[in-house]
């Protein structure tokens, strides 16, 4: 009877030309399907008593969807589908479990409004950092700008090999732990240990035995060997042109400058 009257209100004449219903504070405790609005793009639902959201199950063009303020405890299997979304509020619900709630909305590559506060997962230490990096496409959650201090905190937290790999490899920032060994590891207070070649195990000579001890000292050296850049330039002004070299014009010695480094 919700769904007729806003039809009735907003003078729809037909079902495919419905983009938006407005359906908050009508003390709803169940819908049935929506599938029939196949264009419906925005949906307000806050503020009823909402349990169960399988009548989603075809809105596959929704873009903005309001749950807040219902009764909802768990949402697996019933938004993932939606792909197109780009707000979706679920504050003040009774969502307990992070890691099924985050997994729901993996596929959301366009999701950059996201609410999950006043739920009790929002109680888990790392919530923040674990909404922020494994849906990287929000940029404000909770009403608060996610920043790019909070997102390499994230990445050192659940990814810390990349976070290291990228510090690595960043124009002005420099690595106090030694390559290839994992931020918070106790060896990271230790110096690095100049890697070594035992004697009759060169490359090339002797291909049946391993070259170093330590197989770790092998990446190592590989990779400081491939790190290695070198630019050469030289002064085109004094180049023999065409007609000099037609002529045979001695021509000046070219000055090449070679500059090397790690």
């Amino acid at each position: 009877q919700a769904v007729e009257n806003q039809l009735k209100i907003c003078g729809f004449k037909s079902n495919g030309d419905v983009r938006g219903l407005y359906l908050a504070r009508q003390g709803l405790r169940s819908i049935p399907s929506l599938s029939q609005f196949h264009r419906l793009r925005y949906l307000w639902l806050n503020n009823n008593k909402i349990r169960d959201l399988t009548f989603l199950i075809k809105n596959y063009c929704l873009t903005e969807l309001y749950l807040n303020n219902n009764e909802l405890t768990d949402i697996s299997g019933a938004l993932k589908h939606l792909c197109s979304l780009q707000i979706l509020f679920l504050h003040n619900n009774e969502l307990r479990k992070l890691g099924k709630t985050v997994k729901e909305l993996k596929g959301m590559i366009s999701l950059h409004t996201l609410n999950l506060f006043q739920n009790p997962l929002v109680h888990d230490p790392d919530y923040r950092l674990y909404v922020i990096y494994f849906l990287p496409s929000v940029q404000l959650l909770d009403r608060k700008l996610v920043t790019q201090r909070e997102r390499e905190s994230a990445l050192h937290l659940y990814n810390p090999e990349r976070s290291l790999l990228m510090q690595s490899i960043a124009f002005g920032k420099r690595v106090n732990a030694p390559l290839g060994i994992p931020v918070g590891s106790s060896r990271c207070t230790q110096a690095a240990r100049r890697p070594t070649m035992p004697s009759g195990c060169e490359f090339g000579n002797n291909t049946n035995k391993v070259p170093f001890e330590n197989p770790e000292d092998a990446v190592l050296v590989r990779a400081m060997t491939r790190s290695l850049s070198e630019f050469s330039s030289v002064d085109w002004n004094k180049v023999v042109t065409c007609q000099e070299r037609q002529l045979q014009k001695k021509a000046e010695l070219l000055e090449k400058l070679t500059v090397q480094f790690r």
